[in-house]
Parts: structure tokens; C-alpha cells; sequence
């Protein structure tokens, strides 16, 4: 990386945000200042490009907030970001063109479609004479970076994270600059325009008062969660995680998926604490592999670009999935289902926009396996609905709990919801939280209500079928059902 003096460039350089809203630890953003360049600061709202998903209601509502706070950022450094709407294979080499713009930076993406327009992006960029540059910054490792010794990638976890164990580690976080000097926004371009006109934000009706008591988008609030997590969770994390009613986890996976903090970042954090405290090295190596799996996600999804709709195991083309009934679907997608634990955690997504990841293991079962519902429906609710809905974890987690995926074995496993409640929210203080109508129902009973004794029931002020759900369906029927239709694929 050489640094060019700022007078002896007359041409901008091009620095395109897209899933990386932070200064800080932004090896594309390093680059271009450091080539003395007046930058343009960029971000393309692209809805048109073929093969791209379209964000969710919760995460518009996030990028919304996220490219607010990046926008300040970068303005309290001097520059500014200019907001785009339309294709990015159209709009990026004509403002490159436009603003006679002699670089173009970027952080890498890893699905199908991104790839391929990236690709397209590059070429036109080099054939008009400007330099394309894209960087790590994302991840750890890059996908191509860890192979199994017999070649190609891997496909089990366990012997992916062994290996990138093994590789050196990665080089210190980047801090962000000091300044951004600007370069004017060429006019007869693209047109610009303000964050408002993406109508990003919920109106008619307003959904996301609970995703703004919950979170504080931007690169300033991910270092917040994690130096409150490193401070009062990173100890006890390995044996606290799956507490439900504990809040020890780390809340940091919406910051990941819009780059406002990185992997790298992390690391370094969780690096220091086990420093400033011996004892937390136990509860360091858990959660690092918990950024493995994210790792692992992308690692899969480079090579399975289509796992948003298709099976990695072409085996379960042929599962017998039914068509869900409405009323089933949409007690699902309520939390009415009268498993309490599983409508806490639907309860938990549609307040919050966010799941503890035990629970939506526990729910995605449920909808996949009590129902037989095609694990595809339920990633697209998860996708409309989470603030953290990545392109790599949530089709790569859910067909992990349908068992269509990889490393996905045994795919037979079958979550019962309620020793899952027991043995993980065992005073019932999750589902209290999450489902008050239940508020009053005694430990025992709070995870099978419908089992409890009738003055148990009246003295909690409940009445199953009025105030709260008797089950839709039997959970050993549902079992039984779903192993049959395994056992119908098996072969």
C-alpha cells in the first residue's frame, strides 16, 4: 500500500459501503485514504440486481439507522456519504465515469449473485481505465483460504474450525481515520438521494417500537455491545449460553451482518479480556466458536450459492413436506402455537427482531418437524423478521435443523419443546418475559400447562383454548411423523 500526496491527485476515488457501515477496521476504506485521493463516499440501495434478496422488514429498519450513523461518522471526519438507488452494475461505473473517478474500493461480498456482479463491476471499471479493488474485511478467512487436505472445502464444522485454528492469526484490527477529505458529487450522474427516499422505516403501522428500545444501530453501538460483553458475559459464556433467561450472550450478530463491527475486531477484544481476566478463557474459546459457525456459513455459502433455496442434500428434494394450513402457520409465526417456549422465542423475534439462537433452534424444529412445513417458509419469515438476517447463517441454519444441510447430522433429531424449556429456561423466566399471559403458572407446570391441574390453571388465571393455546399438535404424533417421512427419504 504506497500513500500518494493529497496535491498530486486530481482524480477521486470511489470507497463503496455495502455490508461494511464502519470506519474502523475497513481494509477497502485504509486503502483509499491512503492514496491520497479526495474520496467519495458511497452506498448503493440495490433492490434491481437479479439473483440479490431483497432485506427484510427488520433489517430496513436497521440499515435505515446504520447508514444514519455512518453518515454522521463520516461526517464528523470531514466527508460525506452519498446515498444511490438502482442497479449497482449500472450506477457504480457512471459516477466512476461521471466523477473521473481512478479507483474503486471494496469490501467483499460471498453469494452467487453478488459475486457475479462484483465481477461485472470490476471489468467495467478496468476496461474505463479506473483500478477495482476489493478486500477482505468481513471474515476471518476467506472461503477459498482453508481446503480438507484431500482438496475442495468442507462441509463438517468440527474439522473446519480445527483448521482455522491452525492458521496464523489474523493481523490487528485497522483504526479508522482521522479525516475523509470529500470530493464533490459530479453532477449528470447518478442522481443522489436523502435517506428518507429509501423509505426504509415502517409507517402504516409502526412494528418497530420494540427494535428501538432494544438496539442502537451503528458502529458506535456494536463497540458498546461489545465491551459490555467482554466486561460482564465473555466469563461465564460457555456455561451460561443457553440460559434462557440469562442475558449472556452477546448480542452482536445484527453489528456483524452490516459490518459495523468486524470478526477481526472481536478477535482482538476477546483477545485483551482473557488477558485482563485469567478465568475467561474457557467461555473465550466458546464463543470464538460461535464466530467460527458464521465462518463456516460463508465458507458453505461461497460453495453452495443457492442454499437460500435449495437443498444441499438433494436427498430431501423429495421429503414429504405438507402444505401448511394457515391457521397452523400463522400460530406459528404468533407464538400461539401452546408450546411456551416456542411461542417466547416468536414472541422474543416479532417484539425485538431478534431470537436467542437455542430458541430458534427449538422453533425452526418445530415448524420443520411437529408441522412438516418446508424449512424454506420458515427461513423467509426469519428473513423478514430478524435484524440479524444473514445471507450465510439463516438458510445455513435452517437447513441445519431440517437436516438437508451440512454437518446437519442427525438430521432425525427431533426438538421436544417442552424438556427443551425445562432444561434451559428451568424457572421459567424466559417465558415469562415473552408470554405473560403465563406469568402466574408455577415452575413445574410452565412448560406443559395443558398437563396441569385445573385449580394449578385457575389459580394462574389461566384457561387453555381462552387465554392461552392448548397445543396444536402432539408432540409424539408429530414425531412419529416426521421420523416416517425420513425414514421415506432414507434410501
Amino acid at each position: 500500500m504506497t500513500k500518494t500526496p493529497a496535491r498530486a491527485i486530481a482524480e477521486p476515488a470511489i470507497l463503496w459501503f455495502r455490508d461494511d457501515l464502519r470506519l474502523a477496521d475497513n481494509p477497502a476504506l485504509r486503502e483509499a485514504h491512503a492514496s491520497g485521493a479526495p474520496l467519495l463516499c458511497v452506498y448503493v440501495f440495490d433492490e434491481e440486481t437479479a439473483g440479490m434478496r431483497k432485506p427484510g422488514g427488520a433489517s430496513r429498519w436497521w440499515l435505515h439507522h446504520s447508514l444514519a450513523a455512518l453518515g454522521q461518522d463520516i461526517a464528523a471526519r470531514g466527508g460525506r456519504l452519498d446515498l444511490f438507488r438502482g442497479a449497482a452494475e449500472t450506477i457504480l461505473p457512471a459516477l466512476a465515469q461521471k466523477s473521473r473517478a481512478g479507483a474503486v474500493f471494496w469490501t467483499r461480498r460471498y453469494g452467487g449473485a453478488e459475486i457475479a456482479a462484483d465481477a461485472n463491476i470490476k471489468a467495467a471499471l478496468t476496461a474505463a481505465g479506473a483500478r477495482a479493488a476489493s478486500f477482505k474485511g468481513q471474515l476471518l478467512h476467506e472461503p477459498w483460504e482453508l481446503e480438507k487436505k484431500s482438496g475442495g472445502g468442507f462441509e463438517v464444522y468440527s474439522p473446519y474450525w480445527r483448521a482455522a485454528r491452525a492458521m496464523p492469526e489474523p493481523a490487528a484490527p485497522l483504526p479508522s481515520p482521522k479525516d475523509i477529505s470529500c470530493a464533490p458529487c459530479p453532477s449528470g450522474g447518478p442522481d443522489r438521494i436523502d435517506l428518507a427516499d429509501l423509505a426504509l422505516l415502517p409507517t402504516r403501522p409502526d412494528w418497530a417500537s420494540g427494535l428501538r428500545e432494544t438496539w442502537t444501530p451503528g458502529e458506535r453501538g456494536a463497540q458498546a455491545r461489545l465491551t459490555a460483553f467482554l466486561a460482564n458475559g465473555l466469563e461465564n459464556y460457555a456455561a451460561a449460553r443457553d440460559d434462557l433467561g440469562a442475558a449472556a450472550t452477546s448480542h452482536l450478530s445484527p453489528h456483524l451482518r452490516f459490518g459495523e463491527i468486524s470478526p477481526r475486531q472481536i478477535l482482538a477484544g476477546v483477545r485483551w479480556a482473557e488477558q485482563e481476566t485469567p478465568g475467561s478463557a474457557r467461555g473465550a474459546e466458546k464463543f470464538l466458536a460461535e464466530i467460527g459457525w458464521r465462518e463456516f456459513d460463508y465458507h458453505l455459502l461461497f460453495r453452495h450459492p443457492g442454499a437460500a433455496e435449495t437443498n444441499i442434500n438433494p436427498r430431501f428434494d423429495a421429503m414429504p413436506w405438507r402444505s401448511p394450513s394457515k391457521t397452523a402457520l400463522r400460530a406459528w409465526r404468533l407464538g400461539r402455537t401452546g408450546y411456551p417456549v416456542v411461542d417466547a422465542g416468536m414472541r422474543e423475534l416479532w417484539t425485538t427482531g431478534y431470537m436467542h439462537n437455542r430458541v430458534r433452534m427449538v422453533a425452526a424444529s418445530f415448524l420443520v418437524k411437529h408441522l412438516l412445513v418446508d424449512w424454506r417458509i420458515g427461513e423467509k419469515w426469519f428473513w423478514d423478521t430478524l435484524c440479524d438476517a444473514d445471507p450465510a447463517n439463516n438458510p445455513m441454519n435452517w437447513q441445519w435443523v431440517a437436516g438437508s444441510g451440512a454437518d446437519a447430522a442427525p438430521y432425525f433429531r427431533v426438538f421436544n419443546p417442552v424438556l427443551q424449556g425445562e432444561k434451559f429456561d428451568s424457572s421459567g423466566v424466559y417465558v415469562r418475559r415473552h408470554v405473560p399471559e403465563l406469568a402466574a403458572m408455577p415452575d413445574r407446570w410452565i412448560h406443559k400447562p395443558w398437563l396441569a391441574p385445573t385449580d394449578v390453571l385457575r389459580k394462574a388465571g389461566v384457561t387453555l383454548g381462552k387465554t392461552y393455546p392448548a397445543p396444536i399438535v402432539d408432540h409424539a404424533k408429530a414425531r412419529a411423523d416426521a421420523l416416517a417421512a425420513f425414514e421415506a427419504i432414507k434410501g
